[in-house]
């Protein structure tokens, strides 16, 4: 993911075939994506815990999607300095509540200048928190929805912004109605909760399959 807008091919908006290593520990240097700024222990416990994990939890998908959405044109450590702020700021992420948002509120947050203050994005979060739950309704869960475009697995790939699985998914949501999820950002969203495993190659948490005999 580069400090643009791009998704987690190889990071969280920041892509790089080489890893950044940090200390363990035990004092041994753990080697990183190249994307991690180690100087900022928020990402690193992004990456180290977060990033590329399977996330099953609708009001964890949920947040990620909204997150994901005010990223676009600007870098992700940007939002996720500012994470603690959206969740107060828009009630701890939640769908339901954001659904039924009106002018008031939206002139609230365009008052905080604790978060982003697009008010494209605002409207945005709010259509999308709506469409959201219209999935939930249909499928059951939005994790439901979600993983069914792969089957309820991993696809393990890197280096990459955009690929025909994000094609497919942001061409859905946005014929549902979502706004600011076009492929790059759905690449990214699907990184973040671990539909792409995209850690690169020398990464401590790089993906190793079993070699075949």
């Amino acid at each position: 993911m580069q400090d643009k807008k791009q998704a987690p091919q190889t990071a969280p908006r920041g892509k790089s075939d080489e890893v950044a290593p940090t200390m363990s520990q035990t004092g041994k240097e753990k080697p990183r994506c190249r994307w991690c700024r180690t100087d900022n222990p928020s990402y690193v416990e992004y990456h180290d815990k977060e990033w590329g994990v399977p996330v099953h939890d609708d009001g964890r998908l949920f947040e990620m999607l909204l997150l994901e959405s005010f990223q676009a044109g600007l870098s992700w450590e940007c939002i996720l300095n500012k994470r603690g702020a959206f969740r107060q700021a828009f009630d701890g992420f939640s769908p339901e509540r954001i659904a039924r948002y009106e002018e008031d509120k939206i002139q609230a947050l365009q008052q905080n200048k604790d978060i982003v203050r697009n008010r494209l994005k605002i409207h945005a979060a709010i259509v999308n928190a709506r469409i959201f739950r219209e999935i939930q309704r249909e499928y059951g869960s939005f994790d439901h929805y979600i993983w069914h475009f792969t089957d309820r697995t991993t696809v393990f790939e890197t280096g990459r912004a955009t690929s025909p699985l994000s094609d497919t998914i942001s061409k859905d949501l946005r014929r549902r109605g979502m706004k600011f999820v076009g492929s790059t950002i759905i690449y990214a969203y699907l990184q973040a909760i671990g539909i792409i495993h995209s850690h690169e190659e020398g990464c401590w948490l790089a993906h190793h399959p079993t070699a075949q005999t």
